[in-house]
């Protein structure tokens, strides 16, 4: 019960109690005092009626004395007249069927009078003429008790309705701060940090709005702090300071990433003779010079491809990883690179296409980071020696489909829910219990299982990927894979997904009607979140609000501030391939370290992905993981 209803019903028993005593000692009071007058009135009535009967009795006049008790019951409340004439014996008595009006029966039924009676002997001198019995009626006095109680009751009523009013305004007023405090701890268990609380003019209550904004801002730092440690470390282990480009160690550990996931994509390895011929002429400050405005170049005019990573990984060589794409759109970010070098050694004062060379190579089934370097430095070799630009190191492998063929070959999959799911389980740390199981999908095309790595890239550049979601959750819920176990089933959404809102609305009327919506989860890709935040935002509230879960996928690849933990508040977030070889003497145990207590810190569970065999994820137990998924526990077929 919250403080406000307690003070309410203590206030609320304290008036009745009141009301309950002043109704009682009114009650007693007044049933009293009618009482008292009804016996006086009867002691009057009778000593004047035994006056007005002497001269009847005197004479034996029956008649006449008939008559003066008619009189007497007509002008009051009496029940009986009994008239004994002490004379010959004779009795007569006297019934006044009086109804009393306005009372009702169950009041009447409570006997709260006394019968009242009063005799009197009547005397002419010494000579006793006759025994007079009177006995009242009580229906004066319940009818004056029921007027005074009813109008005492109406009286109070008003005056509880208006207490009780007034007493909830009042407090409602009284305690608004203690309820912003409320609404502001939730927020903060939410992990939302709000303005300051104002200071309220109750005396107590400012001790403890002051403290609790003091705790707040400590809590807020905190946070930041992390955050700030988390950019801190990324910028000093995995940035090269001359460029403000990633490093060769981010780049080797995004290859290890992007090679242990089923993906596609192409390595560009660029080796630019001409900074040396730069360093030479003007110094090593221009020439950092020069190496900083050309990363900003390839920012600039590569930026059309959001998958992509650029790196100096040497001195004078530069990386350059592009994912998700087919072969025409790497010839043209090949074109743009060639381009944007060719600008920037003009300015320098070189001649254009001298001087550099690129190498390219493609992925071809499963490589190691060490084989596809290798392949793309060999490429890099070839065009330096032959004085080309570039060397394209292409795949011996035949292209499935054309663009043309990969849309309707898609579209007649993904429509017809032509889906083959594997799931892999997460396992929690400390149980070793299952957390939840993550699905894989294959399509079937002409009677072939087509892998995500091969189907994912045309998906995303067809923009199929919130129509190929919809099919998938749809198959899964049609399959009953949903109830199959009582753990989740994390489902991978696409780029396209986390930004459509048609796809927001469907989702929001899917998850309102199943009743499996708790035993859904959505990973979330951590480039999502930084390519549309607001939409990704909008897609979370309605994930969490029917009941279902989700989580960031590839926590860490990303660089940029981690704040959005606090605005879409996840469940959990599995942390990057990348960081599965962690090692206490690696410059990446750090950034590790503070990326699980960033999320620790804000009651996220925090995932590790890339486990291989028990004795690696061994080396994660000091930094108290919640759970871990890889090839420990490969993927199983869904039945």
């Amino acid at each position: 019960m919250t403080l406000f209803r307690q003070i309410y019903s203590l206030l609320f028993g304290l008036f009745l109690l009141v009301i309950a005593s002043v109704g009682y000692v009114q009650f007693t009071e007044t049933q009293s005092f009618l009482s008292k007058q009804m016996e006086s009135d009867l002691n009057n009535a009778t000593h004047s009626l035994s006056l007005m009967l002497v001269p009847a009795l005197e004479a034996g006049d029956i008649a006449g004395a008939e008559t003066l008790v008619n009189v007497i019951f007509e002008g009051g409340y009496y029940q009986e007249v009994k008239l004994t004439w002490l004379v010959g014996g004779k009795q007569q008595i006297w019934n006044n069927p009086v109804e009393i009006q306005g009372v009702p029966q169950w009041f009447l039924d409570l006997n709260i009078f006394d019968t009242v009676k009063k005799s009197n002997t009547i005397t002419s001198g010494w000579i006793q003429l006759a025994q007079l019995e009177i006995t009242a009626h009580p229906g004066f006095g319940y009818h004056e008790l029921w007027r005074i109680i009813s109008n005492t009751i109406i009286l109070f009523s008003i005056l509880f309705l208006l207490a009780i009013l007034c007493a909830r305004l009042g407090l409602s007023w009284i305690l608004k701060p203690l309820n912003s405090i409320s609404v502001h701890a939730k927020g903060i268990a939410n992990r939302q940090f709000g303005p300051d609380l104002p200071l309220p003019k109750t005396d107590e209550l400012k001790d403890v709005v002051t403290a609790f904004n003091s705790m707040s801002a400590q809590l807020k730092k905190i946070f930041s702090s992390l955050d700030e440690e988390v950019t801190a470390l990324r910028k000093k282990n995995l940035v090269d300071h001359a460029s403000g480009l990633p490093n060769r160690q981010y780049m080797t550990n995004r290859l290890n990433s992007w090679l242990s996931e089923p993906n596609s994509g192409v390595l560009l390895m660029a080796k630019f003779d001409w900074l040396e011929e730069v360093h030479s002429k003007y110094g090593y400050q221009v020439r950092d010079e020069t190496i900083k405005l050309l990363s900003d170049k390839f920012r600039e005019n590569l930026n059309e491809y959001p998958q992509s990573v650029i790196a100096r990984i040497a001195a004078y060589e530069f990386a350059f990883l592009v994912t998700d794409v087919e072969k025409e759109q790497v010839s043209k970010y090949l074109q743009a690179l060639i381009r944007t070098v060719n600008q920037e050694i003009s300015k320098a004062g070189c001649k254009p296409n001298e001087d550099f060379a690129i190498g390219v190579t493609e992925r071809i089934g499963q490589m190691s980071v060490s084989e596809i370097l290798a392949q793309a430095d060999n490429a890099l070799q070839i065009a330096a020696r032959q004085n080309k630009v570039f060397h394209w190191f292409e795949a011996d492998k035949h292209q499935l489909f054309s663009r043309e063929q990969w849309r309707e070959q898609l579209n007649n999959a993904i429509n017809g829910k032509q889906f083959n799911f594997r799931w892999q389980p997460v396992t929690y740390s400390a149980s070793k219990d299952v957390m939840q199981r993550e699905i894989y999908c294959q399509l079937n095309i002409d009677d072939k299982l087509i892998h995500a790595g091969q189907f994912m890239p045309y998906v995303e550049l067809l923009s199929l990927g919130s129509v190929l979601d919809k099919h998938l959750i749809l198959t899964l819920e049609e399959k009953h894979i949903f109830e199959r176990n009582y753990e989740p089933v994390a489902i991978n959404l696409t780029h396209q997904s986390l930004s459509d809102p048609e796809f927001h609305s469907w989702l929001n009327h899917f998850l309102r009607n199943s009743p499996m919506a708790e035993r859904i989860c959505f990973d979330i890709p951590e480039a999502g979140v930084y390519g549309d935040p607001d939409s990704c935002i909008e897609l979370c509230n309605v994930i969490r609000d029917n009941g279902a879960q989700f989580g960031i996928d590839h926590f860490g690849r990303q660089f940029g501030s981690m704040s959005y933990l606090q605005s879409l508040r996840p469940n959990y977030v599995k942390l990057d391939l990348s960081f599965a070889h962690y090692e206490e003497n690696q410059h990446n145990s750090e950034l590790c370290r503070a990326l699980v207590n960033v999320a620790s810190g804000l009651e996220i569970e925090v995932i590790v992905t890339g486990i291989q065999e028990h004795a690696q994820y061994d080396k994660f137990s000091a930094l108290h993981t919640d759970a871990y998924q890889g090839f420990i526990l490969p993927p199983e077929s869904v039945a």
